[in-house]
């Protein structure tokens, strides 16, 4: 077809070849966008490929995430929301508010709940701690929406209290409506909250976050959350086993043995039909701890895929990191060695770090820590300082080689020396001399 024959077509001709080439762009727009967004979405280049909806691996010492996927989405976490009642009911202890042999009596709320439960009856009086080691273990929904009434007055004001406390510690999704995580509908028509909105979400993030909290504060609780199995009543005929398959000790149960993994001692568990298979676990070898989460596994319950992919997950940290001192004790910072002091002997401070900064970073890469900020603590100092007092913090910056994220991790500074105050009749030579310098600073500034 030459310029004649083109010049002979119709109008409408280049109109329909237009919007074909512009509804062509688009589409390979769209393609394009939407390959990125996978490819933002897609799990870790060199980690484990999970079966699971989202998903994190956390260092429990320093908080440090080393794998992540999905970590910030919202999602139902079933009985895994019962950790922040085991964190409030153990807070309440330490508080005086309860006491684990204290005898609470049963409420119809309780008594009401459906799912795992230990049949509590209406009016039956339990211990704290009895409900306590129920909730932990056997994942006992009516235990758990006991526990929540004795230490709030109901269930509904607990969730408030659930809400509150997550806000607190840094948890930017998580929603509670309830103790148990049972979905709105399954909750006692009766006790269903209506000054809560929605239901019970919670992030892979937040509930590492909430693992890493209890683990800190609470770490008494592993000694319940390991228990393999108990019996609730001494008339019951069959013991409740613990719902965390992978606990280490599981090694010698011929049922469960494949799920087993060394140095798992905690946390907990959780299963809806809307939240999947979910499970927050945590590992401790040859001395680091693990915290590692995995949400909306599929399969039954009973098939224990959520603890095969948890372990994949530890496989990777513990396999695949190594913990890396990158700022040692008692070590100077350059261009920070002294810090100045007033009314002391001397007018400047030798400092030095109080501990180290250990790290678990992927094996065999560096990472350089590069100082940020050196504060003196108060500002000024003021003599007498004796030797190891803390007198300041440093904040050092560095890549996190795991996620290629900018870090902030501080240290305290101690004193390298002690500094005597000074006496009246030094500090006014020192004056005087300041005064004399400044002025002639001044007089020679004019010319």
């Amino acid at each position: 077809m030459n310029r004649h024959h083109l010049l002979l077509l119709p109008k409408s001709f280049f109109t329909k070849r237009f919007v074909a080439v512009v509804v062509l762009i688009n589409l390979l727009f769209m393609f394009v966008l939407s390959s990125l967004a996978s490819a933002a979405d897609s799990q870790t280049p060199g980690a484990p490929q999970l079966d699971a909806k989202s998903a994190i691996l956390m260092d429990a010492e320093s908080g440090q995430i080393l794998y992540q996927f999905k970590a910030d989405v919202a999602a139902p976490p079933a009985s895994m929301s019962k950790m922040m009642t085991e964190y409030l009911v153990s807070r309440a202890v330490k508080q005086g508010k309860l006491s684990w042999d204290e005898k609470v009596k049963v409420t119809e709320n309780a008594a009401k709940q459906k799912g795992s439960r230990i049949f509590l009856a209406e009016g039956d009086q339990h211990t704290i701690k009895e409900l306590y080691v129920a909730m932990a273990v056997g994942s006992a929904n009516d235990a758990t929406a006991q526990l929540a009434e004795s230490v709030a007055g109901s269930e509904e004001a607990f969730a408030k209290q659930m809400n509150e406390t997550a806000a607190e510690l840094g948890m930017t999704t998580a929603h509670f409506i309830n103790s148990t995580g049972l979905d709105r509908a399954d909750m006692p028509e009766k006790f269903r909250p209506s000054s809560i909105e929605g239901e019970t979400v919670m992030s892979a993030r937040d509930s590492a976050i909430l693992a890493y909290h209890i683990l800190k504060e609470e770490p008494e609780f592993l000694e319940t959350a390991k228990i393999q199995k108990y019996k609730f009543r001494e008339r019951d005929k069959k013991a409740i086993d613990n719902w965390n398959w992978m606990l280490g000790s599981n090694k010698d149960n011929p049922n469960l043995r494949k799920f087993a993994y060394e140095g798992v001692d905690g946390l907990k568990t959780g299963h809806t039909s809307k939240a999947g298979n979910c499970f927050t676990g945590t590992a401790l070898r040859n001395g680091t701890r693990l915290i590692a989460v995995v949400m909306g596994v599929p399969g039954g319950t009973n098939d224990g895929k959520r603890f095969l992919e948890t372990a994949k997950l530890f496989d990777y940290g513990f396999n695949n990191f190594e913990k890396k001192t990158i700022i040692q004790a008692k070590a100077t910072v350059p261009e920070y060695e002294t810090l100045k002091v007033k009314k002391g002997v001397s007018t400047k401070l030798p400092v030095v770090t109080a501990t180290d900064i250990t790290v678990l970073i992927p094996k065999g890469q560096p990472v350089v820590p590069v100082v940020q900020e050196v504060k003196s603590t108060p500002d000024p100092l003021v003599a007498p300082i004796k030797l190891g007092d803390k007198v300041g913090t440093v904040t050092y910056k560095y890549k996190d080689p795991s996620t290629q994220e900018d870090k902030t991790i501080s240290v305290d500074l101690i004193a390298a020396e002690d500094v005597d105050k000074a006496s009246w009749w030094r500090l006014l030579f020192r004056a005087i001399g300041n005064f004399f310098s400044g002025l002639f600073k001044g007089i020679v500034n004019l010319f």
